[in-house]
């Protein structure tokens, strides 16, 4: 049985970025950005329809500045009381999930997909796809990035600036590049 690239992204394995219904499916992703990211300023925050709709799931309740952009938004599930702040980046080529009531501070990156080490396979568009899941309650501070595969437990802090390469338990507080508890 064929495999198309998206199902090999979807399964976790090796696929091709560079595939047009990939294409297509990130187009309306950021057809869907563009759309929050234009609303008037009377309405900034709350996540309109067109955005809302293309995300996996999402809490009624929750919020997001503009500008913000996804690769897909498919991917991405959000708990009730989410905050994200402006100049979000979410590539979510696989599975996002951030929990209830956690806080995501001006231009917080999170990065799903892991491209290849090998030049050759890379300049030719293979990359792998790992899901990140950040637990409940947590607090990411502006301009942390959040690496592929990572878990983030429920309470945690990450800080401003962090570069998150290995799961954060719950309830600690990580700090640096690479972050490292404190």
């Amino acid at each position: 049985m064929h495999r198309t690239e998206r199902d090999k992204m979807a399964v976790g394995e090796w696929y091709c970025c560079l595939d047009p219904e990939l294409e297509k499916l990130r187009s309306a992703a950021r057809a869907a950005a563009f759309d929050h990211s234009t609303t008037h300023p009377d309405r900034r925050g709350n996540i309109g329809a067109t955005l809302r709709a293309l995300f996996a799931a999402c809490a009624d309740d929750a919020r997001i500045e503009a500008p913000f952009h996804c690769s897909y938004g498919i991917h991405i599930t959000l708990g009730a009381g989410v905050f994200i702040n402006t100049g979000c980046v979410i590539l979510d080529s696989a599975p996002v999930m951030i929990g209830d009531g956690t806080m995501l501070g001006p231009h917080v990156q999170i990065y799903c997909a892991q491209h290849h080490k090998d030049a050759d396979l890379r300049k030719g568009g293979l990359e792998i796809a790992k899901p990140v899941t950040i637990g409940k309650n947590v607090w990411i501070g502006g301009a942390a990035v959040i690496l592929a595969g990572i878990h983030i437990g429920d309470d945690a802090i990450v800080g401003a600036g962090a570069v998150v390469t290995k799961d954060v338990p719950p309830g600690v507080t990580v700090v640096g590049n690479p972050a490292r508890v404190v």
